[in-house]
C-alpha cells in the first residue's frame, strides 16, 4: 500500500520531467534543424518538414502533458512519436557505422535504440491518471 501511494506521488514529477524534456527536446528541432535533417533516414521525403513537424509534436506533447484533459492524449502522441523516430535513431547509428565515427559515439547510439524502451514505459506511466 505504501509502494503504491509513494509511486502516485512521484507520478507528478516524472510528468514534469517528462515535459520538460520533451519541451527541449521539440525546441531543438527549430534550433538545429540541420542536425536532425542529417540524421533521418534517406528514403524519408521532405526531411525539413518532418523535423519541423516531429520538433511540433514533441512541445505539443510535452505541454499537453501539464494539462489534465489532453494527458492522455499526450502520451498517445509522445508513444506514436517515438516509434516513428526510431528507424531515424537506427540511421544515426548506421552513418556513424559507415564513417568509422569514435567507438564512443557508436557505444551511445546503440545504448539509445533499446533505451526507447524505458522511455515509452516513462510516458505511459506519466500519461496515466
Amino acid at each position: 500500500m505504501m509502494a503504491r501511494v509513494a509511486l502516485l506521488l512521484q507520478r507528478p514529477a516524472a510528468r514534469i520531467a517528462l515535459a520538460i524534456f520533451f519541451s527541449c527536446a521539440g525546441l531543438l528541432h527549430f534550433i538545429f534543424p540541420q542536425q536532425y535533417a542529417g540524421a533521418m533516414p534517406p528514403w524519408l521525403p521532405a526531411h525539413a518538414a518532418l523535423v519541423l513537424v516531429s520538433g511540433v509534436c514533441e512541445l505539443a506533447g510535452g505541454i499537453g502533458l501539464l494539462v489534465p484533459q489532453l494527458r492522455r492524449a499526450a502520451g498517445i502522441g509522445l508513444l506514436l512519436l517515438c516509434v516513428a523516430v526510431w528507424p531515424a535513431n537506427l540511421q544515426m547509428l548506421m552513418s556513424a557505422l559507415a564513417a568509422d565515427k569514435a567507438m564512443w559515439i557508436v557505444v551511445l547510439l546503440t545504448l539509445r535504440l533499446p533505451l526507447q524502451i524505458p522511455l515509452m514505459l516513462w510516458i505511459w506511466y506519466a500519461s496515466r491518471r
